[in-house]
């Protein structure tokens, strides 16, 4: 690669590209630790795109209608560092580019959504920025469909490398993407043909460029450092109706000794060849200086969204005064105050008629009066649409000719979807949930834990949850998923009775801004073990009273989910041997951590025998067996100590002693 070349045909475009190429050098060798090769190479294209086409404005980095800028190789953070420093952002200044990766700085090892505004997604697992980016696309055409192009309309713009099109996960999200024909979202790929190991030929040989059109994409091939070519090509892709992948042939670390070398994706710190690489592109200054002639012009392109800014908020401020409060109530993430009137009636309701209904249908019956009142919710599920009772009659469906539709279909996609709605999520506007089999929690984790790191509340409807799968055998039947889910900081894991408490954990799920949600429902029919309709939401306390001793109270009873109706069963038997017996349901147990001393010692006091009894694995569960007061020696549980296998879900309730009788027994043993 010629550098004095590339110099002399466009030297004032390569001058500014020159000092995202000089701070991420500076920024990883103070460091010692990153990432120097992808921003070196990317930096053309970035340039021409924050330049000539990025709607955006640095001095107002949430205005709802800019362009959506991620960076799925999120480990050339330095990237995205570098260029919202030189535009003029306010919370990315020099001391935080100085502080790179340290302790407290803005400028973490890979980009954190929550660390600055113009952070959209966390990214750094390989793939998930381009899957996000499919979400965004999603909800800006939902969101267009629903309001108007006066007041969203905007494109998903997002850089992706090797890794992340090697990763599985791309193929869910390019693949949905196509089908979906979503024309705003354009992907750049990083083409340098270098990963960790070496050359990409060492593990892969997949034609990127034939794999897009399979998809359903438009593709452009082009010289990733020649700026009159990448600008021609993002033009083009603006034009089409279908999602654009510019495939840019780079050099990786461009211009440092280590380009084209896989020694070139890491740290690049030697002192000499840092030295030699800013000699030959020009740059003269020292560590984290940059002009004020570039300096000035980069803030020039931070400053250029600002006319179209100014625009948008003429026209929105045309658009009627309760179309306004609603699409600013959907931005705020404000649940409609119909809501929590709506919950409350359908708790009444089924208090009084008390069905027997598996979870998931309890949770269909839920949405069905949600939906029509939140008409933020965009619904989903991963081929499971009948299983996992998550479409509703008003939804209508999210397709090429009816973006109104706020039903999506994903296909066998659960990795995706996750991601996906994460998307939607961070995109804002959108509360996204959807649904597959709570064992497939293993195919959509990562886009899970993402989901608690980002702080955002998507909804993750997990039906088939136990055992009580059935027929279908081990390979469905979770057993350790509970406790996984449960251990993730940040989220909540609701593990309902029946409908009352199903009805109060989806009122939660719709009311949080912060934190997501996984719900564990069952396959099978549940008794209404919540006969007194109470207003208060009592999920919301994470555990609760539900069934109080007669008597000298000798035992507590705790359980989640199908097996709270089991408890009660074993309460029973108990009760009319003598035994005074309190029943606790546990729907969630991170709410429960929440609530003060006082009410966790009001629940769980000191004394009586502790049995908990769930069809999943103990891990866990002695949190609150030999914790909160409670002793080992009186202290018992009556689960899975294994996988399942393949029966009626009455067999194998039977089988693994998961019944009223065994939990009695249990509870005579301890005393």
């Amino acid at each position: 690669m010629d550098i004095a070349a590339l110099r002399k045909a466009n030297p004032d475009h390569w001058m500014r590209a020159a000092a995202i190429r000089a701070l991420t050098l500076d920024a990883v060798a103070a460091a010692n630790s990153g990432h120097s090769g992808m921003p070196m190479g990317m930096a053309d294209v970035a340039t021409v795109l924050f330049e000539k086409h990025l709607k955006f404005d640095a001095s107002a980095p949430t205005w709802p209608d800019r362009d959506r800028f991620i960076l799925s190789a999120g480990h050339g953070s330095m990237l995205l560092y570098s260029l919202l420093y030189l535009c003029g952002d306010a919370q990315i200044t020099l001391d935080e580019i100085r502080n790179f990766r340290q302790l407290g700085a803005r400028t973490a090892g890979h980009p954190e959504n929550f660390m600055a505004e113009a952070i959209e997604t966390t990214t750094g697992p390989l793939g998930q920025g381009i899957a996000n980016a499919v979400g965004f696309a999603m909800a800006e055409e939902i969101l267009r469909a629903r309001f108007g192009k006066k007041a969203v309309d905007h494109h998903t713009y997002v850089i992706m490398g090797d890794g992340c099109l090697m990763e599985g996960i791309s193929q869910e999200a390019i693949t949905l993407a196509g089908r979906q024909r979503l024309g705003k979202l354009i992907a750049f790929w990083d083409n340098n043909n270098i990963t960790i190991d070496g050359e990409v030929g060492l593990s892969d040989r997949t034609n990127q460029v034939q794999r897009f059109k399979a998809a359903g994409w438009h593709v452009i091939e082009v010289d990733g450092h020649d700026p009159e070519a990448i600008d021609a090509a993002i033009t083009k892709a603006k034009t089409t109706a279908k999602p654009s992948m510019i495939a840019c042939k780079t050099h990786i670390a461009l211009g440092h000794a280590a380009q084209d070398t896989s020694k070139g994706h890491g740290a690049l710190t030697d002192e000499d060849q840092l030295k030699a690489a800013k000699d030959a592109y020009g740059w003269e200054h020292g560590p984290f200086v940059v002009p004020e002639d570039i300096k000035a012009q980069w803030e020039e392109i931070g400053a250029r969204g600002g006319s179209e800014r100014a625009a948008w908020e003429e026209r929105f401020a045309a658009l009627s005064e309760r179309k306004q409060a609603e699409f600013n109530r959907a931005l705020a993430l404000e649940a409609p105050k119909k809501l929590s009137a709506t919950i409350k009636a359908l708790k009444k309701q089924v208090s009084e008629s008390q069905p027997k209904v598996a979870t998931r249908k309890a949770s269909e019956m839920v949405l069905e009066v949600v939906n029509p009142i939140m008409p933020e919710t965009v619904g989903g599920s991963a081929d499971l649409t009948g299983s996992n009772n998550t479409r509703t009659g008003d939804l209508g469906v999210f397709d090429v000719g009816s973006r109104k539709g706020r039903y999506i279909y994903y296909g066998i996609r659960e990795h995706g979807m996750a991601a996906a709605m994460n998307g939607m999520a961070l995109h804002g506007g959108i509360r996204p949930y959807g649904g597959t089999f709570f064992t497939f929690t293993d195919y959509a984790r990562p886009s899970m834990r993402l989901a608690a790191l980002m702080k955002i509340p998507t909804v993750f409807v997990m039906t088939h949850d136990s055992i009580g799968v059935g027929e279908d055998g081990p390979t469905h039947q979770p057993v350790e998923h509970l406790a996984i889910c449960r251990a993730t900081p940040g989220s909540y894991t609701f593990r309902p009775a029946d409908t009352v408490e199903t009805a109060e954990a989806w009122e939660i799920a719709l009311t949080s801004k912060e934190t997501p949600s996984v719900l564990a429902l069952s396959r099978q029919g549940l008794p209404t073990v919540r006969h007194e309709h109470k207003l208060k939401n009592l999920t919301a306390q994470g555990a609760y009273v539900l069934t109080e001793a007669t008597g000298k109270r000798q035992a507590i009873l705790l359980a989640s989910g199908s097996e709270v109706s089991v408890a009660l069963e074993a309460r029973a038997m108990l009760e009319e041997a003598g035994i005074g017996t309190r029943v606790v349901s546990m729907p969630c147990w991170e709410l429960f951590e929440a609530q003060d001393e006082a009410y966790r010692r009001k629940v769980l006091p000191a004394g009586p025998v502790r049995v908990a009894v769930e069809a999943g694995a103990r891990l866990g569960w002695d949190r609150w067996l030999t914790g909160e007061r409670g002793k080992s020696g009186k202290a018992g549980f009556v689960g899975m100590e294994r996988f399942g296998a393949s029966a009626p879900a009455g067999d194998l309730f039977e089988h693994f002693g998961i019944t009223g009788e065994n939990v009695a027994q249990v509870v005579k043993d301890l005393l």
